[in-house]
């Protein structure tokens, strides 16, 4: 059997992995504890590491991995900004992914948040509860015949194109490669700028590398509608927070919906609500009226956890038996 340290576990982890880890050499070892330099440690005498989001694969935490002979890291989600690639192709170490398991859950809630921020949904469900009928301060907007600009046009942009499309949005995108299939669905591809400028709504799909961190900031803030919602659903760090809370204040920013937070790594997937959060920039975030965040859950869905779970282990099985695998599946 080979022995796998699952870091940053949850009870969910668990019981998909669980569930589908049968007729395999896989023996799964559950940490609640985030991957990082203080705890690597508890990866000593596994074979394998699987990782999550928000944990730490830097150059450090990579080197101990190797001197305890760990070959293989899986990471249990498409992105991969919180690995050192450089460091881990120079160590020998096989990392793996999965690039895709439900681009549909993230769409759908990618289109929740601007249904519930132009509908104030969220607002009409507290006061429901406290038997306020009135409908004072509960105006929102149609999304048809609005313009959405998407960045990035992967399967999850294209995923949320297909939802808007159906809801008669105008459409624009952006991305270094145009999608063939977003094209014949009548999408527009322009440049960055312009979509800024023309677009009503937001809504972010591209990967977190450096050319794409805070592709939202002052500057490109100062191009778009005063009115403009503004979506992520996709890495935190393409928002440069502090820009963002600036534009709030000085009501040049209409709407903010975000699943993702560039800081999130001390705060999501915890559950805080006895502590006294210290991040000042998200606190001051959950502050504005027309400010809608969730907790990093785009993802979560049945279709997609089961997904996760059934990938990673092919994944790791693949790899620890030296067979074959996928190059989609590989991040090198």
């Amino acid at each position: 059997m080979f022995k796998v340290a699952v870091f940053s576990s949850k009870k969910y982890d668990k019981n998909f992995l669980d569930k589908f880890n049968f007729n395999t050499s896989l023996a799964f070892e559950y940490f609640e504890s985030k991957l990082s330099a203080e705890t690597v440690e508890l990866a000593s005498g596994f074979d394998a590491i699987c990782i999550f989001v928000n944990d730490t694969a830097d150059k450090h935490v990579l080197e101990k991995l190797a001197s305890f002979g760990i070959k293989v890291i899986a990471l249990r989600c498409a992105g991969f900004n919180n690995v050192d690639i450089e460091a881990a192709q120079q160590l020998g170490l096989q990392i793996c992914r999965v690039p895709e398991y439900s681009p549909e859950a993230v769409a759908e809630h990618t289109v929740g948040l601007m249904l519930t921020l132009s509908r104030k949904f969220h607002k009409a469900y507290n006061r429901i509860r406290e038997d306020n009928f009135s409908l004072d301060g509960l105006m929102g907007f149609n999304l048809h015949n609005k313009t959405v600009g998407i960045i990035g046009t992967g399967n999850i942009g294209l995923a949320t194109l297909r939802i808007l499309k159906g809801f008669g949005c105008h459409l624009l995108c952006s991305d270094p490669t145009e999608n063939d299939e977003a094209v014949a669905m009548g999408c527009r591809y322009v440049s960055a700028d312009t979509l800024f400028e023309e677009s009503d709504i937001i809504s972010l799909h591209c990967p977190l590398l450096p050319q794409t961190k805070h592709i939202i900031n002052e500057q490109s803030l100062a191009k778009m509608r005063p009115d403009v919602m503004l979506i992520n659903t996709s890495r935190g760090g393409l928002i440069d927070s502090h820009a963002v809370v600036k534009a709030l204040k000085e009501r040049r920013l209409g709407y903010l919906g975000i699943d993702v937070y560039e800081l999130e790594s001390s705060l999501f997937f915890e559950d805080l609500s006895g502590e006294i959060i210290q991040d000042d920039v998200f606190a001051r975030l959950s502050t504005f009226p027309n400010v809608l965040i969730t907790g990093h859950q785009g993802f979560f869905t049945q279709e997609a956890i089961s997904t996760i779970a059934k990938t990673t282990i092919s994944n790791l099985q693949h790899l620890l038996e030296k067979k074959t695998l996928d190059k989609a599946f590989l991040l090198y």
